[in-house]
């Protein structure tokens, strides 16, 4: 029980734990991970954020907001923050201050997609609110004034709070009913919801009633409706009636003019098609994920640069793609060739991220292919571009690995302690057990049969800890044919 809880309490364990649960869609768990993970590691930003996207999941604006406002706390170009207070602020509904963030992150990360999508759909939202400048036509009177519009609404919001604070009950006033079509068009499968709701506050005897927890009936059914004029309050901004049909219209006009997909919509479709592409390949299908990954290359080499401005860095991902899914099929030399034209294209426009997920996967290829020396210098090109404890932590446990196939021991027993040492500082037990396996292993063709025993005793632990127990069984293995060894030298001194 001991080596479970410490195996709970670590860091990297709860993060891991918290995305998994998140993925799963079990936000609360989550965000109870990874507030223990703050609580181990305090003001990390990583983690603030991915409590921040759960806390939005659930609704909690609030506390969405107040995460990713931390996460940029210590580093204002923490392009992962930038984005999720931006997300957060769109939700909200405040348009305008979305987008200063959007943009900011697209000057500081212009390679990143979604943040051009994020301009655009902010961009739309705020002209759907008040119109495009071109349709505003402004009379030039002796009063006017000229008073931003987040001001007037304050000015706005501070009279009512005051009127209300006089005599609520008497002062309060029902808001316009809203005709029942445009409600339906704007809840859309929610209309029948709110429909239902409205029809139980008619049930007297059932609005008196409480639940077990002690909650009146009637206030859930309130705020079940006040939830969705909420949402269709929000949805009303983000993209009014008026705006749905004159967009149905300019849409029909385009189709005639022009047959080309508009940017934002070859974004979404961009953005979609790549989530496939991953989703089928981490499903266990390669091939299809190949197959799409190349169907999608052939259109987006048809397209123009302004229908898509990151085309030459979106073929170089889609190479990347086809090359994994390849690796994946046992299809080296293609894969390889797939990964060296990421590269190239990497290279020639500058992309440092890009060349180095491009080295690492030629890499791969190389290992795979038993070519253990080219995979070696295409790995140590890719160590000065780490950026975290924890690739270093397996670049350097890949490297020694393929010294030690190439029976060059010493080399691979320093690049297991340098894993090992990363491994550490990350605090990844598991990582810890690989390195400490390889540096064993290293010292054993070394013939320092003293060293590896401790070694593989120290593996041993870290098994236990993790409940590897296909690793306890072949460590326990390889510590009988030491100690065996070990044994014969000391005889042989004799």
């Amino acid at each position: 029980m001991a080596a479970v809880s410490a195996l709970a309490g670590t860091f990297p364990s709860l993060m891991a734990e918290g995305t998994g649960l998140c993925r799963r869609g079990e936000y609360e768990k989550a965000v109870t991970c990874f507030s223990n993970a703050l609580k181990l590691r305090e003001g990390d930003k990583h983690c603030l954020v991915a409590r921040s996207k759960c806390y939005l999941k659930l609704g909690d604006t609030e506390n969405s907001l107040k995460d990713a406002e931390a996460s940029l706390q210590n580093d204002k170009t923490f392009s992962e923050g930038l984005y999720q207070k931006a997300e957060t602020l769109y939700i909200m509904g405040d348009f305008e201050f979305a987008l200063v963030f959007y943009h900011r992150g697209c000057r500081l990360r212009p390679e990143l997609q979604k943040f051009r999508l994020g301009i655009e759909k902010s961009q739309e939202a705020i002209i759907n609110c008040i119109g495009s400048p071109s349709s505003i036509k402004l009379e030039n009177k002796e009063d006017l004034c000229f008073i931003s519009r987040q001001a007037e609404s304050r000015k706005a919001n501070q009279k009512l709070q005051v009127k209300l604070t006089k005599d609520q009950k008497s002062t309060r006033k029902q808001k316009p009913a809203r005709n029942p079509k445009t409600e339906r068009q704007l809840l859309g499968e929610l209309y029948a919801d709110k429909a239902y709701l409205k029809k139980l506050l008619k049930d007297e005897d059932l609005m008196e009633s409480s639940t077990k927890q002690g909650i009146k009936v009637a206030d859930l059914v309130l705020s079940g409706i006040s939830y969705l004029d909420r949402r269709s309050e929000f949805w009303q901004q983000q993209k009014p009636i008026y705006a749905r049909v004159r967009e149905r219209k300019l849409r029909q006009q385009s189709y005639i003019r022009d047959k080309k997909q508009k940017p934002a919509e070859v974004g979404r479709y961009l953005v979609k098609s790549m989530e496939d592409i991953d989703m089928l390949l981490t499903g266990g299908s390669p091939e299809e994920s190949c197959k799409k990954a190349e169907r999608l290359l052939k259109r987006v080499q048809e397209w123009s640069d302004s229908e898509v401005p990151n085309k030459n860095e979106l073929i170089g991902n889609l190479h990347s793609c086809i090359g994994n899914a390849q690796l994946e099929m046992g299809q080296m030399e293609a894969a390889l060739k797939s990964h060296q034209m990421h590269l190239e294209l990497a290279r020639q426009n500058d992309l440092p991220d890009a060349v180095s997920r491009a080295l690492d996967n030629i890499g791969r290829a190389y290992a795979r292919m038993g070519k253990f020396q080219q995979a070696i210098d295409t790995w140590e090109e890719k160590i000065p571009m780490t950026k975290s404890n924890l690739e270093k932590t397996w670049l350097f446990y890949e490297i020694g690995r393929c010294y030690l196939e190439l029976n060059k021991a010493e080399v691979a027993q320093n690049y297991g302690q340098k894993s090992l040492q990363s491994a550490d500082e990350e605090g990844d037990v598991e990582w810890q057990l690989h390195a400490t396996i390889l540096v064993a292993q290293a010292q054993v063709k070394l013939k320092d049969y003293q060293s590896a025993i401790m070694s593989f005793e120290r593996a041993l632990e870290k098994a236990k800890l993790i409940h590897n127990e296909a690793a306890q069984k072949a460590i326990i293995l390889a510590l009988d044919d030491v100690s065996k060894s070990f044994i014969e030298e000391l005889k042989e001194k004799e």
